[in-house]
This record gives C-alpha cells, structure tokens and sequence, in this order.
C-alpha cells in the first residue's frame, strides 16, 4: 500500500484536475440548490466533466497514471455524482431508487477493490462500461436539469434508463472484480 502515497504519484496534472473537481462539487450543489441558476450548474458541470476527459487523456499520454490517480479520479467522479442525485431529489421522486442503487453498488465496488488492493497489492482503474454508465448519469442528471419543465412521464423514464444502466455496469463490475479475486486466489 505504500506504492500508492509515493510523491511522485501524488503530485500529478491529472491529480490536481480531480482536486479541482472536487472543489466544483459545492459550486455546483450552491449554484442549483440555492441561486436555483440551472444554466450555472450545467456550465460548472460542463466543466467539471471536461476536467475530467482532459486528466484522464494527460495521464495516458504523458504517462502519468498512478495508483493514486486511479483511486482519486472516480472519487471525484462519484462524489459529483452523488451530489447531482442528492440536488434532483428535491424535484423528482424517482431519485431515491437511484440512490439507493448508487449507494449499494459504489459499497460493493470499493468494498471489493480495498479487498484486491490489500490481497494482491493493485488498484484496477476504470472499465468501458464504469465511463458509459458515468456519461449516462451525467447526461441524465443535465437533461433533468436544463429542462426542469420535462414531462414526469419523459424525466421518470430517463430515470429508469439510468438505473437500469447503473445495475449493469455494476454487475459487470462484480463479475470483473470477482474474478480477479477468484483467479488470483487460485495461485
């Protein structure tokens, strides 16, 4: 677990762009809860997510991926997720079945990847299907946003969608994690 606080890992461009979407996460939640500036919240989490496309393609092309970046990266991600899901709740009812989705997959997930981390001494970055289901969310949670007059019948089946699409990817996730944990046990 050292390998993962080494300096050198730490101190990172793509590091820094996950700080930084960290510290958007109150501007969003202030801009859309309080101010109710919707246009705002979707600019900052324009922003937010382009932070997000531009640390990852620094650290593949300056080489640059850390264990610490693949752990701080879809923390940053997660955290703006919940934030957005905690903000649409006061407008649509159907969140609280996305959260509790949310909350029991994201559980298993780190639940399983401290338990790799600690066993074989490895952090797994993210899967085709973890950055679909994150665009998915976010698509989701701006089109709610930028149409707050949305039918509940269209905003309920956009809903529905992307809880359908959070139980894949995290299944498949499972699947991915638990085999890594099978087969490793195995040697």
């Amino acid at each position: 677990m050292r390998r993962f606080f080494k300096k050198n890992q730490i101190l990172t461009i793509p590091n820094l762009l996950s700080v930084i979407r960290l510290a958007l996460i109150p501007v969003i939640v202030w801009l859309y809860s309080v101010e109710k500036n919707y246009y705002g919240a979707i600019g900052v989490i324009a922003l937010s997510a382009a932070t997000d496309i531009v640390d990852g393609w620094i650290a593949r092309h300056f080489n640059m991926i850390s264990d610490f970046g693949k752990a701080l990266d879809p923390l940053a991600d997660k955290l703006t997720q919940a934030a957005l899901l905690l903000c649409l709740l006061s407008k649509y009812d159907l969140v609280w079945g996305l959260i509790v989705i949310f909350g029991l997959c994201e559980i298993t997930k780190f639940t399983l990847g401290i338990i790799i981390a600690k066993k074989h001494d490895e952090v797994n970055g993210a899967k085709w299907y973890g950055k679909a289901n994150t665009v998915i969310i976010y698509a989701t949670m701006m089109a709610l946003i930028l149409f707050p007059q949305m039918s509940e019948v269209l905003a309920n089946a956009l809903l529905l969608f992307c809880g359908a699409v959070m139980i894949a990817a995290h299944v498949l996730y499972f699947i991915s994690l638990g085999k890594i944990l099978y087969v490793r046990s195995k040697k």
